[in-house]
């Protein structure tokens, strides 16, 4: 069964929720381990950069398959 375009946003969505939860909730529990004392303020903007920088580089991998898709015989995938 193919999902719709509204639920692959939906998943998308929490996909990336979920994401900076675990980036911010792992920051809290390992940085003090290292010595490191942020503010629960810190944590949420680092969480921030470190979740836009993880769905950029989604985007250059996913942009990456599709030109090789894109070129017959660059890749097995493209078989």
């Amino acid at each position: 069964m193919k999902q719709s375009r509204a639920m692959s946003l939906v998943e998308a969505v929490a996909n990336v929720i979920v994401g900076y939860g675990v980036a911010v909730v792992t920051q809290i529990l390992i940085f003090p381990v290292f010595g490191l004392h942020t503010t629960l303020a810190q944590n949420l903007k680092m969480g921030a950069v470190f979740t836009v920088l993880c769905r950029a580089r989604h985007n250059t991998v996913y942009a990456e398959r599709m030109i090789m898709r894109s070129r017959p015989g660059m890749c097995a995938a493209s078989s």
